[in-house]
Order: structure tokens, then sequence, then C-alpha cells
């Protein structure tokens, strides 16, 4: 077996062993798929009247792209947190006394969130459905929408990781790893049109490459024309997960290596 096998292997077995702690501790499951619920229906219902967006006949199509792809990327959030837990219990220290891949621990831990967010994600769509969402594009556009956002969603699950082996503690983690996502997912086009906001805020929700990453996906969704923000998700996505997995990678060494 090849090193790259050897890291295949490992960092398989890592995210079966993240998964396999699901059933036993179920609540966190509950929770984590409540909130997303929670958002899709106060949006709907609270302000689904008084809003209304250009090219939608109604506001249900316009906002549940943009909740799809908030709550995924909330749910990133359990990668720094769950590394941090990991780090203060001293489990790693154990990982490291066995002949396996350094950057698997990191590696399974990821992969094992982003299994736990596409469950959450199953469960979204539901409710969406009987909130009456419907796809107004083909089953591969819905499909290649999905793919989209969770791509971006294992990204930012690299930033999280990074964080998670920054900060000292899993408090600090769970401080740290939140904050930054509420500009990141308001200051865009996942809940309102960005013209209707003051123009320097429009010019920096444009730049948001969560709300290329949205629109790509609600173009896509409701059968709109998707022009390049399907490739500029993509190269968001590969462009986050190449430089945070590097950098997430050496930090993990040089904490452990001592």
């Amino acid at each position: 077996m090849n090193r790259l096998q050897a890291t295949l292997h490992d960092s398989l077995v890592e995210a079966e062993r993240h998964l396999r702690v699901i059933p036993r501790n179920i609540e966190l499951l509950i929770f984590a798929t409540i909130q997303p619920i929670m958002f899709l229906a106060l949006f709907a219902y609270v302000f689904g009247g008084s809003i209304s967006i250009p090219g939608f006949d109604n506001y249900d199509q316009f906002l549940m792209p943009g909740i799809f792809s908030q709550s995924l990327v909330f749910g990133s959030a359990f990668t720094s947190i769950g590394l941090a837990e990991d780090l203060s219990k001293g489990l790693v220290d154990r990982l490291r006394s066995l002949p396996m891949s350094r950057s698997a621990v990191i590696i399974g831990r990821t992969v094992s969130d982003l299994v736990r967010n596409l469950l959450t994600f199953g469960v979204m769509l539901v409710s969406a459905f009987l909130l009456g969402f419907r796809f107004g594009g083909s089953v591969t556009d819905a499909l290649l929408a999905t793919g989209l956002l969770v791509l971006f969603s294992y990204a930012l699950s690299w930033v999280q990781a990074l964080i998670g082996l920054a900060v000292s503690s899993v408090e600090a983690a769970n401080s740290a790893g939140f904050i930054w996502m509420f500009p990141l997912t308001f200051v865009s086009s996942a809940f309102v049109d960005p013209s209707t906001m003051p123009t320097w805020l429009e010019a920096v929700a444009n730049a948001n490459p969560f709300t290329v990453v949205t629109n790509a996906a609600r173009s896509l969704y409701n059968g709109l024309p998707v022009g390049n923000d399907a490739w500029l998700s993509l190269a968001w996505s590969v462009g986050l997960i190449a430089g945070f997995s590097m950098i997430a990678t050496r930090k993990f060494s040089r904490s452990t290596s001592s």
C-alpha cells in the first residue's frame, strides 16, 4: 500500500469513527437539523409576504436556495469544534501513537462532517418542499446545484479546521467558528437582492464568494441561466480546499510534533 492509499484508508477509518458517534449522540444531529428548519419557516412565513424579488413568482423560490447555502455553511462549524475537542481531551495524542497518517485525522473529520451536512440537507429539502418550494429546472440541474453547495461547505470545513487548531479551547472554537459566518452569509444575496443595499455594501455582497455560490445554486434550482457563477463557485471551492488544507495540515503537524 503506497502513501496515498494509506492516507485515504486512514481517513476513511477516522471518518467512520466520528460517524459512529452520531447514533449515540442523536440530540446533536436533531438540534443541528432544527435550526435550519426554523430559518426556513421563519423567513418564509414572516418575510415572505413583504418581500418581492424581480424575476421570481414568490419569495420562497428565491429564499430556499439561500437557506440551503447558509445551513450547509453553518454546518461546517462542527469541524472546528470537533478538532478543538479532540485536542483538549488528548485524543489526538493517542492517535499520534498509532502507525497512521497525521493528515488523516483532519481529513476524516472533514469527511464525517460532510456526511452529517448531507443528512441535514436532506431533511431541509423535504421541509422546503412542504413549504412550497419546487425545482424549476431539471433534476440534473438540481443535483449540480446541490453539489456546488456541498463542495463549498466542504471547502469551509477546511477553514474551520484551521480555526479549531489555532484556538485554545472548545468554547473559543465555537465562538471563532461562528462569528465570521454571520457577515459572510447575511452580507450576500442569500435573503435579498444586493441591489437593495447601500452602494458600498452591494459591492461587498457581490464580491462575496457565498453570493456567487448561492446565485449559482438558485439559478440551477429555478431553471434560470447560470452564466459564469457555476464555474466561479467551483473555482472558489477548489481554491479554498487547496489552500486551507495545506495550511491546516502544516498547523496540525506543528501542533502535535512536540
